[in-house]
């Protein structure tokens, strides 16, 4: 058994009890992913990060949800720079982290931090209709047809008409697999479809997104930046998005209201990375005891 430092930080939010929590494990990369993932099924969390040192990068942070380990995320990435730079851990305004889905570059401008996510990938379609029963929602529901689509992480991108069928839309994890086997993965949690609406939930915003998660994660992630960086490569590569910067909102109806700001780099149709950045509200800190095994 060890000690650790942690920081339970509320991502893409600059207040309390916004955003999307994540506990921030300093110096626990080297523990065991079994360990890791009890960890985060303690917090009921959907994923808590652990860093250690890195001979390639500033540091390395390793990402776990509540089942395994993922090679990236979004609001635990703002979560992980905003923890460290509350205790004073790095100096200046840009750091490199070494992760999973590769090398990520953090640029600090003032409160908000900005991630530049690796370049789009573009996957397998799935029909629209096996997304609708995954969602509960009619075919008609759905104005593009689903992609899968990633910038570290992969997500089933699905456009709604409106907040209406948003709102509406309930997870059903017989066809969830069977979205996951569509798309060439095995497991229900590597293919959630990442729902978008192209109206922000409030006035500042320009889309309006939420993410349902199959057990044992919790059953809905009040805002995913992952999924955010895909999200937006998708609606600039079919047009969808004819702004180079927008805000991306999400959580609001959850009581937890995030927000995003998105930017492009690169032209549509040749996207070298997507920029996504927001702020961390550092809500607890302290001492977790974690054994070497578990």
């Amino acid at each position: 058994m060890s000690w650790f430092e942690f920081d339970w930080v509320d991502a893409f939010s600059d207040r309390a009890f916004g955003g999307n929590g994540c506990a921030v494990v300093h110096g626990g990369a080297a523990l065991t992913e079994d360990v890791c993932t009890a960890y985060v099924r303690e917090t009921s969390l959907v994923e808590c990060t652990f860093t250690g040192p890195s001979d390639i990068a500033d540091v390395r942070v390793r990402y776990f949800l509540a089942s395994r380990e993922i090679p990236f995320a979004g609001h635990p990435t703002i979560a992980t720079v905003a923890a460290m730079k509350s205790r004073g851990l790095f100096s200046g305004d840009s750091l490199i982290l070494e992760t999973g889905a590769g090398l990520v570059s953090i640029q600090l401008n003032g409160d908000e931090i900005e991630m530049t996510q690796v370049a789009p990938k573009f996957g397998a379609h799935v029909s629209a209709d096996l997304v609708a029963s995954a969602i509960g929602l009619s075919e008609d529901a759905i104005i593009s047809p689903p992609q899968m689509v990633s910038t570290g992480l992969p997500f089933c991108i699905t456009v709604l008409r409106d907040h209406e069928t948003l709102r509406a839309a309930r997870l059903a994890e017989g066809p969830l697999r069977e979205v996951a086997a569509a798309a060439g993965y095995s497991g229900s949690d590597m293919a959630e479809p990442f729902l978008v609406t192209l109206q922000g939930a409030t006035a500042g915003g320009d889309t309006f997104s939420r993410l349902l998660l199959a057990p044992p994660s919790p059953p809905e992630d009040p805002f995913t930046g992952s999924a955010t960086g895909a999200m937006a490569a998708y609606l600039w590569k079919y047009g969808l998005m004819d702004k180079d910067t927008f805000t991306a909102e999400q959580g609001h109806d959850m009581g937890r209201p995030g927000q995003a700001t998105v930017t492009r780099v690169g032209p549509p149709d040749a996207m070298t990375g997507i920029k996504v950045a927001g702020r961390g509200h550092v809500l607890m800190r302290g001492q977790v005891n974690l054994p070497d095994q578990f």
